[in-house]
């Protein structure tokens, strides 16, 4: 029997791809409003407490509220907005960190932000490890495409073709850096800083690493082995060397 899944905020971008993604998979059976009924709260209220499964496609704020009208304790939620990484309760939906038990246990989980995959993927494993210090004050610079930046981004970069790089969250109050420093297992707020460029969709993530004034901190041969031996195993992250 196919697991019903709900996605609510289905006619966005991220929905959108979502449904896509789903539509082809046998096990899951697809739970759709048409466009007056997903507006209507009551409507929202009757998926979100039938469906198996759950995907908040939805600004942060009207993710919080689409969690409060759950009233059963047997639906599944995936949050695709930022509402809940760090929250009590919620697990971070991150099976190469988080631990692949923990995330496919989970009633509640909260998917990881674009930028926070590409930190937390190259720090945590090395910071937990003991092979860089959880003290050091972390930068990150960071490039994506805009495709993720919702409708309003996508027109102004298509419809204006004079941008060539954007950046943007100069003020250090990035919305993803709480969830980068929980969950890369450091001791400060790195400096983040994010640029949108011309491109559709892709990333760039760098995490500079100034190891002579560390101390304590491993050589690049090593930082690249424990790289490879930690996500040996996964089916979807591969760790290329530069030899």
């Amino acid at each position: 029997m196919a697991a019903s899944v709900f996605i609510d905020g289905a006619a966005g971008t991220t929905g959108l791809e979502i449904a896509d993604r789903l539509s082809g998979r046998g096990e899951f059976e697809l739970v759709i409003l048409d466009d007056e009924r997903r507006k209507d709260d009551a409507a929202r209220a009757e998926a979100l407490n039938d469906a198996d499964f759950v995907i908040l496609c939805l600004p942060d704020d009207a993710a919080k509220a689409a969690v409060g009208m759950i009233r059963n304790d047997r639906t599944r939620v995936i949050d695709a907005s930022s509402a809940h990484r760090v929250a009590p309760g919620w697990t971070y939906g991150f099976p190469e960190v988080t631990g692949r038990e923990a995330v496919a246990a989970a009633r509640f989980v909260s998917n990881p932000g674009c930028y926070p995959t590409g930190f937390i993927a190259l720090l945590a494993p090395l910071v937990k490890g003991g092979l860089l210090p959880s003290t050091w004050p972390y930068v990150c610079h960071a490039v994506s495409g805009y495709s993720g930046g919702g409708k309003a981004l996508i027109a102004r970069f298509e419809d204006d073709r004079d941008i060539a790089y954007r950046a943007y969250g100069l003020a250090m109050g990035h919305k993803h850096v709480p969830e980068m420093l929980a969950h890369a297992g450091i001791d400060h707020a790195p400096v983040f800083a994010p640029a949108v460029v011309p491109a559709h969709r892709g990333m760039m993530v760098e995490v500079p690493l100034h190891l002579s004034m560390m101390g304590k901190a491993a050589s690049p041969s090593e930082l690249r082995a424990a790289l490879t031996a930690y996500y040996g195993a996964s089916p979807i992250v591969t760790v290329e060397s530069d030899k």
